[in-house]
């Protein structure tokens, strides 16, 4: 789920949604609503909900405990609702259908996702559809701060980043090693952006950019001209990608992850598109954000090349799935800076929209000049 830090000006700060749920209504609906779920549950009680103070723009999620009386006993149960956005809505479809569907599917691999147990489509209930997991034990890695900058990342030991990291790294290869036909994946394409892969992507964010920001994304555009310009064969058979495959959407407890989470960008592609995103958010977090990354984090070489090891097989073209990386993220953080002129958190003419730490960073991955002026579309990049 997307909460990443917020440049204005020379102070980097999380700006959240605002919050306009009032919890002791949502704790009473979901005290009404938990008894037709949970089989042969009596006295149901929802002590209290809470909303996260970093939590993410993409949906939002509530914390709450129930207890009920069963079987002649006190059962409690610990969870988390997901609820999807409405006023606040950062991708062009929520998917959240699909996504309980996909963690239903996943709960049987070896992927580590939580334990899902309802969806509720009606948006009656909480004002949107919503699903309830149960909450899961760790911690993840912090976007407010960028681990790189502050959180508990930056007070463990260079060992301990090095296992979190190749920890994640193992996630993806579980990932991208499921069966998709035999699972039944195939739902998580979406076909009419294009053929599956990086046509496809690249529909979906040209579509995204228009609808999402009113104004223009220089770096988006130059971007979108480049890949289209230079989009690389994809011979292997799709895999099942994670999307917003990165450390800080994983929890961890003893470095070995817990639970893997926000399922939302999953589609199908080659395992170079995942492997790419998860670099490129962490070359964010670091140089991105102006600061050195934290000892013990591998270079991007070593987990290219420990990635090779793990699928078998050569990561091609990783510098053409950078730059689609980069597109990615500039495209959600112009939406983002659409709402925060919605919201009034920023004035209309403020130009975080298309000026921020994402634009930046995809325009000196093109070599180009800094959001602000008119960009070209780059020479040809080498490939690998």
């Amino acid at each position: 789920m997307f909460h990443f830090p917020v440049t204005f000006g020379a102070e980097v700060r999380p700006v959240p949604v605002p919050d306009q749920r009032d919890p002791e209504v949502t704790r009473a609906t979901l005290e009404a609503w938990l008894p037709d779920r949970l089989t042969g549950a009596s006295q149901v009680r929802v002590p209290r909900v809470q909303t996260p103070a970093t939590t993410g723009f993409s949906a939002e999620t509530l914390i709450f405990d129930a207890e009920w009386h069963d079987g002649g006993r006190w059962q409690r149960g610990s969870y988390v609702a997901k609820v999807a956005p409405t006023g606040h809505q950062i991708f062009p479809q929520p998917r959240f259908d699909e996504q309980y569907r996909l963690l239903k599917i996943l709960a049987g691999t070896p992927v580590a996702v939580p334990q899902v147990h309802w969806y509720e489509p009606d948006p009656g209930v909480l004002g949107a559809p919503f699903l309830v997991m149960s909450r899961a034990d760790g911690q993840a890695p912090t976007d407010m701060p960028p681990y790189h900058t502050g959180g508990w990342v930056t007070e463990v030991s260079p060992a301990t980043r090095e296992r979190l990291w190749w920890a994640g790294l193992d996630v993806l290869a579980q990932v991208h090693g499921l069966d998709v036909d035999a699972l039944g994946l195939g739902f998580v394409d979406q076909p009419r952006y294009g053929a599956t892969g990086t046509e496809q992507r690249l529909g979906y964010y040209q579509h995204y950019l228009a609808w999402g920001y009113d104004g223009t994304v220089p770096a988006a555009q130059a971007a979108l001209r480049w890949l289209h310009e230079h989009r690389p064969p994809e011979p292997d058979p799709p895999v099942l990608l994670w999307g917003d495959a990165r450390i800080g959407n994983i929890m961890y407890s003893g470095g070995a992850p817990t639970a893997v989470l926000d399922w939302e960008m999953a589609a199908l592609g080659q395992p170079e598109e995942d492997l790419a995103w998860f670099l490129y958010i962490d070359r964010h977090h670091g140089e991105g954000c102006g600061v050195e990354r934290l000892p013990g984090f591998p270079s991007a070489a070593a987990t290219i090349a420990r990635y090779e090891q793990l699928a078998g097989r050569a990561m091609r073209h990783m510098d053409y799935y950078e730059v689609l990386s980069g597109l990615k993220f500039t495209v959600i953080m112009a939406r983002i800076g659409q709402l925060f002129v919605h919201y009034e958190l920023v004035p209309a003419d403020n130009d975080f929209p298309y000026n921020n730490t994402a634009s930046q960073l995809l325009a000196k991955t093109l070599g180009l000049p800094p959001p602000g002026g008119e960009l070209t579309v780059p020479e040809p990049m080498g490939r690998r």
